[in-house]
């Protein structure tokens, strides 16, 4: 027996815990775009070191190994054999791409 006070219960609570649910999907998915940032940047950083090590141009290397969308979002530094690779995960607001910016680094020795 459905009392008159219960009719529509279930439309409000799910009214109620859609936001919510709609945030933690948004959430996972800003977590994965991060994670695949990361396996991309540590791949990345080991084929510039590579083009260091054999006495290549290091910063195409890394735009070889990354692709189309992340190559304008990739800044690749050198200093001596020390290559590091800073790469912006995809995120719906460009400042908290920012925030978590993940960063790869490798040495190796160069050619004299």
């Amino acid at each position: 027996m459905i009392l008159a006070g219960e009719r529509g219960q279930a439309s409000v609570e799910l009214l109620a815990g859609l936001p919510a649910l709609l945030l933690a999907g948004v959430i996972a998915l800003q977590l994965l775009a991060v994670g695949y940032s990361t396996s991309l940047a540590d791949g990345a950083v080991e084929a510039g070191a590579l083009a260091l090590a054999a006495g290549e141009d290091p910063e195409s290397a890394v735009h070889a190994a990354l692709p189309g969308w992340a190559r304008g979002r990739v800044e690749t530094s050198v200093d001596g054999g020390r290559l590091v690779v800073s790469l912006l995960p995809p995120a719906l607001l460009d400042p908290l791409a920012r925030r978590m910016t993940v960063t790869a680094s490798a040495w190796v020795r160069t050619p004299s």
